[in-house]
């Protein structure tokens, strides 16, 4: 079974976007804050001694966000580490190229073009 990010090497799919746009929320300040008021939910629904519903229903939603998030932040580290392994690479093959007589212009814009500094991950 081959990872989502081996999967799609002609541009992202679904789960990469969704993996991108889960890094991108749960790293803002308002994401922090719904996770402050989460767990101020649940010490509140423990000391006020409310029903055991309530507790359950409140530590399941918790539990269900630790497993979509870690679901989603394990993508994008996993697709971080393929591109800086395919910038190695490449990085690589054009020390490599320079070195068996190709022209530095040639050799230089491979790497460039492996590189890709400005492309977003």
């Amino acid at each position: 079974m081959t990872h989502p990010a081996e999967r799609t090497r002609n541009g992202r799919g679904w789960f990469e976007r969704l993996a991108e746009a889960a890094s991108n929320v749960t790293s803002s300040l308002l994401f922090m804050c719904f996770c402050l008021a989460l767990v101020g939910a649940f010490v509140a629904v423990h000391v006020a001694g409310l029903d055991v519903s309530w507790q359950l229903l409140v530590g399941d939603v918790m539990t269900s966000l630790n497993l979509l998030l870690l679901a989603l932040l394990k993508n994008s580290e996993r697709r971080a580490e393929h591109a800086i392994q395919r910038k190695l690479d490449g990085i690589a093959a054009a020390l490599l190229d320079r070195r068996a007589g190709e022209t530095p212009e040639e050799a230089a814009a491979e790497l460039r073009k492996v590189i890709r500094m400005e492309e977003e991950l």
